[in-house]
């Protein structure tokens, strides 16, 4: 019979291996245990990606709260002003005006206070 050689299987084994490297005991050293940790590691990777869009999208909304509420505006009332007003702007931007800038956010939040205003 001829021979098998294992060169395909090899490389999978070092593939595998190799990104298993920082795992621990067996995981990094037996093959099947690499594998396995592998792939749960890509599945908590993927769904990792989908929750930190939620995560940041939570702490945006909190800090435009917090900066809100110094103003005399609750965040819905801010927001409900900003499309009155006609302004465009992603919580992400608006979260880091909270933070860093202050009086251009305190001028924004004036701005959607009087849309509000002449609206009710």
């Amino acid at each position: 019979m001829a021979r098998v050689k294992r060169a395909s299987l090899r490389a999978l084994v070092t593939k595998d291996s190799q990104e298993g490297e920082g795992l621990l005991q067996r995981r990094r050293k037996v093959f099947r245990a690499a594998k396995q940790a592998v792939i749960k590691a890509g599945q908590y990777a993927y769904r990792g990606r989908k929750i930190k869009k939620r995560d940041f999208r939570g702490l945006w909304i909190t800090r435009i709260n917090a900066a809100a509420r110094l103003h005399e505006m609750s965040y819905s009332k801010l927001i409900a002003g900003l499309k009155a007003a006609g302004l465009t702007i992603d919580r992400k931007v608006l979260a880091d005006l909270a933070m860093n800038d202050p009086t251009a956010f305190g001028v924004i939040a004036e701005r959607a206070k009087s849309s509000l205003q002449k609206a009710a």
